[in-house]
């Protein structure tokens, strides 16, 4: 397995974390009989680090698929190099960096690691299309 198809197994196991960490937040504020129960009774808005790990996720899962993609076209289409490689690692560590910046709210450092990690993505786009 190459190490872009590493990074892109590591970014799906953040995806994963992040779906928990969100459904840990809002069950900590709802509580397990709302969780474990059909949901359909009117909630309070969620808390700021619960919502705000919402928007995390969701921000995520929009680049998300275009990492995907990018990451498979660039390995079947044989573009695996150095802008893949580290284009995939500066996507994930971008990612895995986000992630508690938003959670606390940091807002300026928060804009500025989501620029970091859509660099790494366009550098595996640039593989594709210009190697």
């Amino acid at each position: 397995m190459t190490f872009e198809l590493y990074m892109l197994a590591g970014t799906l196991v953040l995806a994963f974390i992040q779906i928990l960490l969100f459904d840990i937040a809002r069950t900590g504020q709802y509580g397990l009989k709302w969780n474990t129960g059909a949901r359909d009774e009117e909630m309070p808005p969620l808390n700021p680090v619960a919502n705000r790990l919402q928007r995390a996720q969701n921000n995520l899962f929009e680049t998300l698929p275009l990492f995907i993609g990018a990451v498979l076209i660039a390995h079947v289409a044989g573009c695996d190099g150095v802008l893949t490689h580290w284009g995939t690692l500066i996507y994930l560590a971008g990612r895995v960096v986000y992630v508690p910046l938003y959670a606390f709210g940091v807002k300026q450092l928060r804009s500025l690691v989501w620029l970091v990690s859509t660099a790494g993505l366009l550098m595996v786009f640039w593989a594709i299309f210009f190697n």
